[in-house]
């Protein structure tokens, strides 16, 4: 994984579309598998906002962000609430990996207003739909396609834009996967 971090991590995070002085949320981090490589593209001009419930989790994280000596990153320990602890209209990028099989349908709906909040107007949301009918089915996914979670993201005021296929973090290892990206369907401020 160390490899992915350095190398290959960096080059999907940008193929995605993560670029140098964004404001990345990083929800569900675990042990910073995207979160360092996402910092590093940021560089000093941006920051990653790490966000995970698990203590130990997080403490690897600080502890790898320190080794590559990562000063962009805010690591934020969360009680499991769907309330993102950012200001609105704060975040250039909200990644959603490999984490959304977790949450019932109404947490998940909670979470994707929230991540509609925190977006810039031109931000986006950027959600790897794990453990789908497609791919290894589990918890609140086993029943859903990835066209299913499609759809439930794109009821929440999100669009649609382009899906990135490659080796990408699983956990600890690297699989063939895909992530969507969505933009706002209706600009803050509009009616």
């Amino acid at each position: 994984m160390e490899q992915w971090e350095k190398n290959q991590g960096p080059i999907f995070l940008r193929k995605i579309g993560i670029t140098s002085g964004q404001t990345v949320l990083d929800f569900g981090c675990r042990v910073g598998h995207y979160t360092i490589p996402a910092a590093k593209i940021v560089g000093n001009l941006g920051i990653v906002y790490a966000i995970d419930t698990e203590e130990y989790a997080l403490k690897e994280l600080h502890q790898k962000a320190d080794a590559h000596k990562l000063t962009n990153i805010r690591i934020i320990k969360t009680s499991g609430r769907m309330k993102l602890p950012l200001e609105g209209g704060t975040a250039d990028v909200v990644l959603f990996y490999d984490v959304l099989h977790y949450l019932g349908k109404g947490s998940r709906k909670s979470l994707y207003q929230e991540a509609f909040r925190v977006l810039k107007q031109d931000g986006f949301l950027s959600v790897y739909p794990k453990h789908t009918l497609e791919d290894n089915p589990l918890r609140e996914f086993s029943s859903l396609s990835v066209s299913d979670v499609k759809r439930e993201i794109e009821d929440s005021k999100f669009v649609f834009e382009c899906k990135f296929c490659g080796l990408i973090s699983h956990d600890d290892s690297l699989n063939q996967g895909c992530v969507l990206n969505f933009t706002e369907y209706v600009q803050k401020g509009k009616t």
